[in-house]
């Protein structure tokens, strides 16, 4: 998907679509939301998710594992969303793969050690952690806009060049 996005020149599009998204999300207030009902529909199919996966639980088979990991992606969860976009990023299938083994890799410590932290953190301090969490999104959101914009800035916003076909290489 990833490929295609970037053969199609929509992958700089689509992050700056994300981008623009992320944060007039965070910038909405909820009661706007409220109104609109959107989780019903997602609700319906997260339940029908959440059943197909039990079922799969109950088998041992290969097929059943791969779909585990399949549906797995689609439960909710922004940090996953996050990586499943950086994933599809990454133009290549091979490091698509890697790069959501090592997020799951990642995952594994920080979700752990939220185990144990939970237990020691008051409510004051979880309440300051919640508040900072719309500014990181929108800081998330703010760098998907820059690399969506080809900026050239290295490791941020890479230069939109490689999206042009030429007959010969721009290469520095």
């Amino acid at each position: 998907l990833g490929r295609g996005l970037y053969f199609a020149g929509l992958q700089q599009k689509m992050s700056v679509f994300i981008g623009v998204a992320m944060i007039v999300i965070i910038l909405i207030p909820d009661k706007v939301f409220a109104k609109y009902n959107f989780s019903k529909p997602v609700f319906k199919l997260i339940s029908k998710i959440k059943t197909t996966l039990g079922s799969q639980f109950k088998s041992k088979s290969y097929k059943s594992l791969f779909t585990i990991g399949l549906l797995n992606g689609f439960l909710p969860c922004g940090m996953v969303y996050v990586a499943l976009f950086g994933a599809i990023a990454m133009q290549n299938e091979f490091y698509g793969v890697l790069y959501m083994i090592l997020f799951g890799l990642g995952t594994v410590p920080v979700m752990s050690s939220v185990v144990y932290i939970n237990s020691f953190l008051t409510i004051p301090v979880r309440n300051k952690i919640q508040k900072i969490i719309p500014f990181v999104a929108i800081v998330i959101g703010i760098l998907f806009i820059f690399r969506g914009l080809g900026l050239g800035i290295p490791y941020i916003s890479p230069s939109d060049m490689s999206l042009f076909v030429q007959s010969s290489p721009n290469c520095h």
